[in-house]
């Protein structure tokens, strides 16, 4: 007899991902200046270089107040991921990394 699924415990584990990662899509939402796209892109630059730039997708919001920035990476690591949204977040523009 199998045991019922605790949903506490489903929720606890994390989707894995198999490294490297082709086309990780990483979502980034900040303050609408007329710079933003520019930061962001410089430090996606670091961490992933082999970023398809060609690829983002730009939105803003109703108002131009926020910007949301979906791009695509090779993700080639849990510290690679983890470096990029400690990058992300420090920056004063950032508001949100996915």
């Amino acid at each position: 007899m199998s045991q019922p699924v605790n949903p506490a415990n489903a929720a606890a584990e994390a989707p894995k991902i198999e490294f490297p990662c082709a086309n990780y899509p990483v979502k980034i939402l900040g303050q609408g200046k007329d710079d933003y796209a520019e930061v962001v892109f410089e430090i996606v630059r670091i961490h992933a270089p082999d970023c398809d730039f060609e690829r983002i997708q730009i939105r803003d919001s109703r108002n131009s107040r926020f910007r949301a920035i979906t791009l695509y990476i090779t993700a080639t690591g849990i510290d690679q991921l983890q470096n990029l949204h400690r990058d992300l977040m420090a920056h004063e523009y950032v508001q949100m990394v996915i």
